[in-house]
């Protein structure tokens, strides 16, 4: 029997930070699972140099099946930045670029009876020949063999990729047409049976659950490779996916000389719908959406990149859910499969571009930067979700050429969306389908070419810690408010994506004295700042109500002292705002300052407070059709009472990889976290898991974050945090 067969290679691995021969003892080595990093840091004050070094990766292993016939690749997922792979002492040909996935043949390598020896050398090093790299970059790459890894069992006829795209999805009658590259390895020519087939996502009365099937014989020429084209016509009436709705059918395909050699690619996720961009904005499935988004970076505190899948699709969850967006942009260079699978399940809308940041390499660095396109592309054309594809470098200047280049690749990988190229130079030369534009004017600027998009506002214009005083954290939440009022006022502005959603690490160059860019609206732990309420705010109330004051409540945080403005963010109709005993009354949304939001900031000014008097706590209460949903109090004593501690799940797998988010806040009376107090905080763990940040951890913004990394055994895990202000506090992860 000839079959597919994917066997995740994660386990059982050995890391050693230095470049070493084959020959080396493994007790050089340390035992590791991936996705891995390189090197363990704190969440900030530290140096890029810090990563850049050649490593070696090491795994000893015996086949998990028998060949009996079958290819057998090695597929990574990504790892940073340059691998140089050795199988049994046959090395193969460097693969440069840390983005995108990249796979061997090691068939003709293999032992199939006995251990066998892989080796990677991995350099992750900033070299000037890789795409982003040749001048400065903000953002850190860091190092490591940070995605998952697989062994592929395929017969020598078999299915290369698959590409579906939806035509006529507004009718009753959309169709489908599937592009099938099959790989014949035998040196003979061959005769195959190929099928394609659409799956509901549900089964149906009669217990079916194919909408649509196609079967056709094809003759393969040996050593060769024949793309295949068959029209899926007969599906019929489908549900079509769209934001709140996000359907997805499964599409698959199988091909086989015979019974008992068929390569099955399995089944993957497909939606149908129909994403267009025009002169006036944005459509989906025929209705105008305007775009609310924030930018992206993958990167994590302590462990950079090397994030396994639960956290990949969290982030995914907190964009969507959290913040409220209904896009993001994955800046600046292609991420996870796993976040991309969540946005396709609830319905977050991609901009996803190449790597790059502003500099354009020689032409052999070009060539690496244009394969990039055609492996992010071939990757994930099959996502829903994803609506444009940025083919320009980011914020890099005119190159006719290359762009050129980028631009007709991707309308040839991918004829059904379009390209974008993200720019900050306003009469920049438009190749692209739709003028993505940086605006950092602190407005929006009067579109020069349509389609158009902002891609990136704010940011670097006003850095924001959460730590900050008041002033600075309300001006910087407004600012968001106010560019996203005007994108949706401004005809032509299809919409805004803000930089960006998440703090992170940088070099030296950029951000802040400790290495931190302070540019997200939440920090880099996913905490939220008052810019994250703003975007909450958005939500319709039927999904969650909103309500947040932002203010820490005290009378000499702003110039000159009080609270007045009164700024509250919530998708509410009105809040009443009381001071101790006073009520000031009932207030509306600011539609005035920001129109053409769903849910404007609630502007709340006369309170009449002065410094030095006596004031009491507040409360707001927020109504939706004349009835009170949702109320908040903060104390006005800023008086720390209680250190919390929460685990943003109750469960991990037992693989080694899974990780955790582990909050810990410091409190006044209502709950709220007071960003001004600073405690040293330590924890403990008892069970099969480990902590991976600052421990013990010195407090500073009144909530952080540390991530809790299970092994490869059952069982339950005790967090213990202390610190000597208050009782000590645990809680529970079970590990299965």
């Amino acid at each position: 029997m000839k079959f597919r067969g994917i066997h995740p290679f994660n386990d059982n691995w050995l890391f050693c930070p230095e470049s070493v021969y084959e020959t080396a003892d493994d007790s050089n080595f340390t035992a590791v699972t991936l996705p891995h990093t390189n090197k363990i840091f704190p969440h900030h004050n530290f140096d890029d140099a810090e990563y850049q070094f050649i490593s070696t990766y090491r795994k000893r292993f015996t086949l998990p099946a028998p060949l009996n016939g079958r290819r057998l690749f090695l597929d990574f997922e990504g790892a940073m930045l340059a691998a140089t792979v050795t199988i049994n002492d046959h090395t193969l040909d460097e693969h440069k670029g840390g983005y995108t996935p990249f796979s061997y043949d090691i068939t003709d390598y293999i032992k199939e009876d006995g251990e066998n020896l892989l080796t990677v050398h991995l350099d992750s090093r900033e070299r000037h020949d890789i795409p982003p790299f040749g001048y400065v970059v903000d953002y850190m790459t860091f190092g490591g063999i940070y995605r998952e890894v697989n062994l592929r069992y395929v017969p020598p006829v078999h299915i290369e990729k698959i590409f579906g795209r939806a035509y006529d999805v507004l009718t009753d009658h959309p169709r489908l047409e599937v592009d099938v590259w099959v790989k014949n390895q035998y040196d003979e020519e061959v005769s195959a049976g190929l099928i394609v087939g659409l799956s509901n996502y549900k089964i149906n009365e009669d217990g079916s659950v194919n909408i649509d099937q196609t079967s056709l014989k094809t003759r393969l020429p040996a050593n060769s490779t024949q793309k295949i084209t068959v029209t899926l016509d007969h599906i019929g009436e489908v549900e079509r996916w769209s934001l709140d709705n996000p359907i997805c059918y499964y599409l698959g395909a199988q091909v086989g000389i015979t019974p008992e050699e068929v390569d099955d690619i399995g089944t993957f996720a497909f939606g149908f719908r129909e994403a267009t961009f025009k002169d006036d904005g944005f459509y989906l499935n025929g209705e105008r959406v305007q775009l609310r988004g924030l930018n992206r970076h993958q990167m994590f505190p302590y462990f950079g990149s090397a994030a396994p899948e639960r956290l990949q699709r969290r982030d995914a969850d907190i964009i969507k859910y959290e913040l409220g967006c209904n896009i993001v942009r994955t800046s600046h260079y292609p991420q996870s499969r796993h976040f991309l699978d969540r946005c396709d399940e609830i319905g977050l809308l991609v901009l996803e571009e190449i790597p790059g940041w502003q500099h354009i390499g020689d032409e052999a660095w070009k060539q690496i930067s244009i394969r990039d396109v055609q492996a992010m592309i071939e990757r994930d054309r099959n996502h829903p979700s994803i609506i444009i594809w940025g083919v320009r470098v980011n914020e890099s200047q005119d190159d006719t050429e290359f762009y050129t280049a980028t631009n007709t690749l991707a309308r040839e990988l991918d004829p059904t969306r379009p390209t974008g190229g993200i720019r900050y130079i306003e009469n920049s030369e438009f190749l692209e389908d739709v003028f993505t534009f940086n605006d950092f004017s602190n407005g929006v600027r009067e579109p020069q070419h349509t389609p158009y998009m902002i891609t990136e506002f704010n940011g670097h214009m006003f850095p924001t810690k959460s730590f900050d005083n008041e002033e600075r954290r309300v001006e910087h939440a407004l600012r968001h408010a106010k560019i996203q009022a005007q994108a949706a006022t401004m005809g032509g502005v299809s919409g805004a994506i803000g930089w960006c959603a998440f703090d992170y690490n940088t070099h030296k160059e950029f951000g802040s004295g400790d290495r931190i860019c302070y540019h997200g609206v939440m920090d880099i732990f996913r905490l939220p700042k008052y810019a994250a309420h703003f975007y909450a705010s958005q939500i319709d109330p039927k999904e969650r109500i909103v309500l947040q004051a932002a203010t820490i409540w005290s009378m000499g945080d702003r110039s000159a002292g009080g609270n007045d403005p009164l700024t509250i963010f919530s998708n509410c109709d009105e809040v009443e705002i009381f001071a101790g005993k006073e009520n000031y009354g009932r207030f509306t949304p600011d539609f005035a300052n920001y129109p053409n939001l769903p849910h404007p900031p609630f502007t709340i000014t006369g309170l009449g407070m002065r410094w030095g008097e006596a004031f009491g706590d507040l409360r707001v209460i927020a109504y939706l059709n004349g009835q009170a949903v949702a109320e908040q109090q903060v104390a006005c004593d800023g008086q720390p009472v209680a250190l919390i501690l929460k685990s943003d799940d109750d469960e991990l797998r037992a693989d080694g990889m899974d990780m955790t988010r582990i909050v810990f806040k410091i409190v006044e009376q209502y709950g709220n976290p007071l960003p001004y107090v600073t405690e040293v905080i330590s924890f403990e763990v008892d069970g099969p898991a480990e902590l991976i940040g600052t421990n013990p951890f010195p407090l500073i913004g009144g909530s952080a974050a540390l991530y809790l990394r299970a092994g490869h055994d059952a069982g339950e895990v005790k967090i213990t945090a202390r610190t000597s202000r208050f009782d000590p506090v645990t809680i529970t992860v079970k590990i299965g």
